[in-house]
Order: C-alpha cells, then structure tokens, then sequence
C-alpha cells in the first residue's frame, strides 16, 4: 500500500487517540457540555458495547472481531493494495478506527465517546473513520464490474 495511506491512517489513530485523551483528562464521567445547546455536545461516556450499546459488555467477542478483520483484510492485501482510491482510503480509515477503539476497548474495557448530536448515539473520532471507511468500500463494490446488477 503506498506509503500516503499509512501515513493516513497513523494520522487518523492519533487524532482519535488524543482526542479521547482530551476528554477524559478535561471532562467528568457523564459530563456534557453544550456547543449547540440541544443540537451538539460534548458528553464523555465510556460505552461498553457497539453502536447504541448493544452487545454490552463484550469485550473479548469486539477484540475478535477487530482481529477477524484484520486477517481478511491480510487475506485480500492484494487486491487492496492494487484497488482503487476508495478501496486504499476506505481500508484505511477502516482499520484505524477499529484499532482505535479496540485499544480502548483492551486499555479501558470500554470505548470513549463523545460527539453528542442528541439523535443519535455518541461517537467518536474512530467511528467516524470506521463509517467513512465502510462507505467508501461500497462505493468501490458498487462501482466495480463484479459489484452492481448482475448480467443474467
């Protein structure tokens, strides 16, 4: 993979990293502060399961799972490596952000999060790499020749 997308990626683990950092040093447990007073806040919770804390408490099946994606990921080096922009990118920010939280989830036992739109659950810096990263890996599948409506 050409050097860019791991610079990338070490790029977007730190700035998740230290933004957690941030957070716990300067917020509360359950702290939330308002930037947009009922649209988006600052609210520090340690979340223990997945996205709106389901599987609760799972640590070690989210450890696999990040390990799981890691071999396939190996697995299809290859084909990443020779992929698209969208493949290299959504790789990428894929991969750090499951490193991210699954560095919190071995340190802490749970993931930090923050971003509070009130609508929706509280997230982070790495969930964010994680959506982008699955999107722009669609975006490939579906632009690719294999991908789409299938001649039949």
């Amino acid at each position: 993979m050409a050097i860019i997308y791991v610079i990338i990626g070490i790029i977007w683990l730190v700035i998740d990293q230290v933004t957690k950092f941030w957070v716990q040093e300067g917020m509360s447990l359950g702290q939330s502060i308002p930037i947009i007073p009922n649209v988006f806040h600052l609210t520090y919770i340690l979340n223990k399961g997945a996205a709106f804390g389901i599987l609760a408490n799972q640590r070690l099946f989210f450890l696999c799972i990040v390990i799981v994606l890691l071999a396939v990921l190996w697995y299809f080096r290859r084909y990443i490596v020779a992929g698209d922009a969208y493949t290299k990118l959504g790789t990428t920010l894929l991969v750090s952000g499951a490193l991210g939280n699954a560095w919190d989830r071995y340190y802490l036992g749970a993931v930090v999060d923050f971003f509070d739109f009130r609508i929706w659950p509280i997230f982070n810096v790495a969930d964010i790499g994680i959506c982008i990263g699955v999107v722009l890996l669609a975006i490939h599948v579906w632009r690719s020749p294999q991908g789409g409506e299938h001649n039949g």
